[in-house]
């Protein structure tokens, strides 16, 4: 089978390699991608940003179908339609893994970066990671459930009341996500963007996110103290991972406001206004990844038709053409990128 796999850590280093189907141990389940989507840290992996354990078949994004399973599997059987957590190994022994926050656990390895993810046609997932998919959703939506699944976690971080003013920014596929995740717990939600971006902010429309804006267009400060008689925002999640965009966040929140960081800036030191922080008693919290509480009900807001992810898909293309996904993405062009494994002969 052919994978895509990053042979060395620094920017590319992304090769098409066969490789030969991997075989499930006594708990283990092998699945046949359907579809694997194409995430931000797979672009930063790329890119040389971000370290995985080379060589590695990349791809944490993922739905397809049961094939095999070990012999001590329960849960899951042949024929299943499933999706699974990037979850492959934990300790098991300490105080986060005890509270299955799995995503802290220091000796965690997840598929796509420490262990072969999807990015081909058959991969090996834990038994215990797996989930099988409700009736209506269907592939496209549940290789999107991780990304949804690290939203849900971001908002359950923060607290949500009916009514609340929740900023997003960066109407990308996290942060429309978020801005679906938000609005399904009542929160009046707006996303904003730069030009660059219309594309996405034409999509929050279509999905009926309350108030979109393009803050290089219009005066985002006036249109929040506007919504909110001059306190400000309730909550900001900063999707974008952009320096700007984190003091823009502080400036729009009211006092006693919460700020939820989610995207991730390319490098780890970046300045931010503390004095804002201590001031406006703002509440700070970071969101990395997700973890096991977070999948089914991420997959049941899908199901019930409260997140739409299908419609954040605008390209597939197999696995060999990586080139094509990466230019899409890097255009603005794409706003959700899905991969398909090669024909097997």
């Amino acid at each position: 089978m052919k994978a895509l796999v990053k042979t060395a850590h620094g920017f590319g280093n992304l090769e098409i390699q066969q490789k030969p189907e991997p075989v499930p141990a006594a708990n283990q389940v092998k699945i046949k991608v359907r579809y694997a989507g194409v995430c931000g840290s797979d672009i930063h992996t790329y890119e040389g940003h971000y370290k995985v354990g080379v060589p590695v078949t990349l791809g944490h994004e993922f739905a397809g179908d049961v094939v095999e399973v070990g012999p001590d599997v329960r849960t899951v059987k042949v024929g299943d339609r499933v999706t699974s957590e990037t979850t492959f190994y934990v300790c098991g022994e300490c105080q986060y893994c005890q509270s299955k926050d799995y995503n802290l656990c220091n000796h965690r390895k997840g598929l796509g970066t420490q262990q072969d993810g999807g990015f081909t046609n058959y991969l090996i997932a834990r038994e215990e990671s797996v989930h099988v998919l409700p009736e209506h959703v269907d592939y496209r939506s549940a290789a999107m459930t991780e990304p949804l699944a690290c939203t849900h976690h971001a908002v359950d971080k923060t607290t949500v009341n009916k009514g609340d003013l929740a900023i997003v920014i960066g109407p990308g596929p996290i942060g429309l996500l978020t801005a679906q995740v938000a609005k399904s717990r009542g929160a009046t939600v707006l996303i904003t963007g730069l030009t660059n971006d219309q594309v996405r902010l034409d999509k929050a429309k279509e999905l009926g996110i309350d108030y979109v804006v393009n803050s290089q267009v219009e005066d985002l400060k006036q249109i929040v103290s506007e919504l909110t008689d001059g306190y400000g925002a309730d909550i900001v999640y900063e999707c974008s991972g952009a320096v700007p965009a984190a003091k823009q966040a502080l400036d729009l929140l009211k006092k006693k406001g919460q700020y939820s960081q989610v995207g991730l800036f390319a490098t780890a030191d970046i300045p931010f206004d503390l004095e804002k922080i201590i001031q406006k008693e703002i509440r700070v919290v970071g969101s990395r990844s997700q973890k096991p509480a977070d999948w089914e009900p991420s997959l049941a807001l899908m199901n019930e038709g409260k997140v739409n992810a299908q419609a954040l898909v605008t390209h597939e293309f197999d696995v060999t053409e990586w080139e094509k996904a990466y230019q899409a993405i890097k255009s603005g062009e794409a706003i959700k990128v899905l991969l398909t494994p090669v024909a097997e002969n």
